[in-house]
């Protein structure tokens, strides 16, 4: 690392150890930071994946160190191959010094030879409780914008475990433990022993008693164990206890090291005469004081019993003992929750078994009604039940957890978020509608009665429940699990004058059911299961190659229902003719029509469901007809302007073979407030035309899927209050609306 060195010299911020060369990867070198020349942002790289900062201690020149290990790895895609090298740069914001150094080389895969992402990483000597920014960037930059990832970090005291044995911190006192003895029995005297450090050479013993102090010095000369007497009597003290404090002096805190302290009580046998005579004289002005007081409440209390007249009776004892309640109604409950875990599946699923079980209670549950969501859609799906819910005293329990943080955050315009759980699932994720649906009701205060937030503290922390819950109540399960039952009965559990409660729903004595053990059993599986694996949650999110995948895995179905597209494409004759007896092997689907509305409301199914192979075959029949062309009445109407309303720039740059950018509304709908997202939006599109494109900005409005917006259809977006954020499988829904 020779040739490393900080901008500023007097500073201890330097770099101690850089990992840099690695299998697969050419020509490795590090050196101090110099200027590079920027390129346009098309020959640009983009920024690092993520940058991780670890507090310990190594081994440096003069011993064991404080460190601060920054480490970074590269995003696996196809910039990747453009990179020249990173550039780190470590700032001390207490005296703004700083260090930089460039890493160059090249990659010729997207991943190293384990398969993983290009992680590289250095080691910085810091100082304790001193504030250090980092900023990891990729080479070369681009002349517009950055790919910049900061990180700000403030190292603890030498208090913490992980840097206790640096060499600072030992020569500040972290590992010194005097272990102070007191010896008052012999000689009549005080003697005060304790082990010094190999820091210090002098210290300060002090003893206090009430108003009476005394101090000594004592040096080390040598010695481990140092001792000095204070006292030769007792007659002077005032008190039956004292306090030793040691004051150390150390090479690097001196004067302002922390003390040593010790409260003792003294033994009676020496000191009986003045504790007593000084606890005698207290005690009787104790008790003057406190026979002061109690006269002046019974005057008090018998004037006040004079003016009111006669006292009345207060509640019985037996009023204020828990009351048992039945339940009387049959109460529903719609549950809203993330895929986050195969084994947060299985709590979930335990969870609706119990409230049904035990508790009487009608769950709504995506899982258990996965047939009428998959024909509905989940939007049409949600928006029913809770139109349902709304007009009926029912309650929408909202189970929060890492996944719904994530999943939020990626909402508001953060990294978007694709779970296993969620690829897996016929129904896919359910979440994201139900937070686009639900959270601009949930922030009124007339809407706090319907919904109960609530997580499992055993599993997750109130770190997962997204900004837009914290404003009501939150519920820990199971420990206030009564409480969110009574609050689904929609009843209080505390009234004046009684406490109620309901048998076996408490944190001790809900498991005594064979539902509720069941569902204790699903949490602490999962959380040993946590505890094995720290880091489950990011094992379960996918990369888009990974997520390709998963989706992958349905292309293996579609010979067995290539039949059923068939059929499905020359069936529709026109929008008036009955079709029947359609055979698509074991399942019989019958479409009936007659004299019925225009697409898409001129045909209805029966299905049997279950000889179809699960939700996913229909999903795949779905796609495969959606890209058939030109041999139904909806693939016609389709390539028509009968669902598409296409702007001239974006027609006539294909008609031209011009490249054309599609870009998504949601940024402006539900990523930023009017009017960011506006002049947000346009100035993305005024990017797009300067790089030689045109820009379509994708968005349905009023039933139309528009394919790139003038400036009034992006001002209505901007301004619009309650959109929907819509994914293929939602289209035919918006559309129809």
């Amino acid at each position: 690392m020779a040739g490393l060195t900080a901008s500023s010299s007097p500073s201890s911020l330097r770099i101690l150890d850089v990992v840099c060369n690695q299998t697969g990867l050419h020509h490795c070198t590090v050196s101090n930071c110099s200027d590079m020349d920027k390129v346009p942002r098309q020959n640009a790289c983009t920024g690092p994946q993520e940058v991780f900062v670890q507090i310990k201690t190594s081994m440096g020149q003069d011993g064991p160190v404080p460190v601060m290990n920054v480490a970074w790895d590269l995003k696996a895609d196809a910039s990747i191959y453009r990179i020249h090298g990173t550039e780190i740069k470590v700032t001390e914001e207490n005296t703004n010094h700083s260090v930089c150094v460039q890493f160059h080389y090249s990659v010729g895969d997207l991943l190293n030879p384990s398969h993983k992402r290009w992680t590289f990483s250095l080691d910085v000597l810091v100082k304790p409780k001193h504030t250090y920014t980092t900023v990891v960037l990729n080479l070369p930059e681009p002349q517009k914008g950055h790919y910049r990832m900061t990180n700000r970090t403030t190292i603890p005291g030498c208090e913490d475990q992980r840097i206790k044995k640096a060499q600072l911190c030992q020569e500040n006192g972290s590992l010194w433990d005097p272990r102070i003895t007191v010896f008052t029995e012999k000689e009549n005297l005080i003697l005060v022993e304790f082990y010094s450090s190999e820091f210090s050479e002098r210290y300060r013993v002090f003893i206090q008693s009430g108003s009476l102090n005394d101090s000594q010095w004592v040096f080390k000369e040598n010695r481990t164990l140092l001792n000095v007497t204070l006292w030769r009597g007792f007659s002077q003290l005032s008190q039956c206890e004292m306090l030793i404090t040691i004051q150390p002096f150390f090479i690097c805190c001196k004067n302002n090291c922390e003390s040593a302290r010790k409260t003792v009580k003294l033994s009676q046998s020496y000191i009986f005469a003045s504790c007593s005579s000084t606890t005698g004289s207290k005690f009787i002005e104790i008790c003057l004081v406190l026979l002061l007081i109690f006269v002046g409440f019974l005057v008090y209390f018998l004037q006040k019993a004079f003016r009111r007249g006669p006292p009345t009776t207060s509640p019985s004892a037996d009023q204020q003992q828990p009351e048992v309640v039945q339940v009387q109604e049959r109460k529903r409950v719609l549950v809203i929750y993330s895929l986050d875990h195969l084994l947060y599946k299985n709590i979930v699923l335990k969870l609706a078994s119990f409230l049904a079980a035990k508790c009487g209670t009608d769950v709504v549950l995506d899982m258990l009604d996965s047939t009428r969501l998959g024909v509905l859609g989940s939007i049409q799906w949600l928006e029913w039940h809770k139109e349902q819910i709304e007009r009926s005293s029912d309650k929408i329990l909202i189970l929060c957890s890492r996944g719904v943080k994530a999943k939020w955050r990626a909402m508001c315009g953060g990294k978007q978020v694709f779970l296993r759980e969620d690829a897996l699932s016929p129904i896919g994720d359910t979440l994201t509608p139900s937070l686009t649906l639900l959270v601009p009701y949930f922030i009124r205060s007339a809407s706090f009665e319907k919904y109960i937030v609530a997580y499992f503290d055993d599993i997750f922390s109130e770190e997962d429940i997204p900004l837009p819950f914290k404003i009501t109540v939150r519920y820990k399960l199971m420990k206030q699990f009564e409480e969110v039952f009574f609050r689904i009965l929609n009843t209080e559990k505390h009234e004046p004058g009684r406490v109620k409660q309901i048998d076996g729903l408490s944190e001790d004595t809900y498991h005594e059911c064979p539902s509720g053990r069941a569902l204790k059993d699903a949490i602490e599986a999962f959380h040993e299961y946590q505890l094995e694996h720290p880091h489950w949650f990011q094992e379960e999110l996918l990369e888009c190659p990974e997520l390709e995948d998963e989706e992958a895995t349905a292309a293996s179905d579609e010979k067995q229902i290539m039949t059923i597209t068939d059929h499905l494409t020359y069936s529709v004759l026109n929008s008036v003719q009955i079709i029947s007896d359609m055979e698509i092997q074991d399942c019989a689907v019958t479409c009936l029509g007659q004299s019925l509305a225009p697409w898409p409301k001129f045909v209805a199914f029966l299905l049997d469901w279950r000889s179809l192979i699960r939700m996913r075959i229909l999903k795949r029949v779905s796609q495969l007809f959606l890209r058939r062309e030109g041999k139904t009445f909806y693939s016609t109407m389709w390539t028509k302007e009968f669902l598409f309303k296409v702007h001239p720039s974006v027609s006539q740059a294909v008609a031209q073979n011009k490249p054309v950018v599609a870009l998504e509304s949601t940024i402006i709908t539900h990523g930023m407030p009017y009017p960011h997202n506006l002049s947000t939006a346009k100035e993305v599109e005024a990017i797009v035309r300067d790089e030689g494109a045109t820009p379509a900005t994708v968005g349905v409005i009023e039933g139309e899927i528009c394919v790139g917006l003038s400036s009034e259809e992006l001002e209505h977006l901007a301004r619009f209050k309650s959109p929907l954020k819509v994914s293929r499988r939602d289209l035919p829904y918006v559309i129809s609306k």
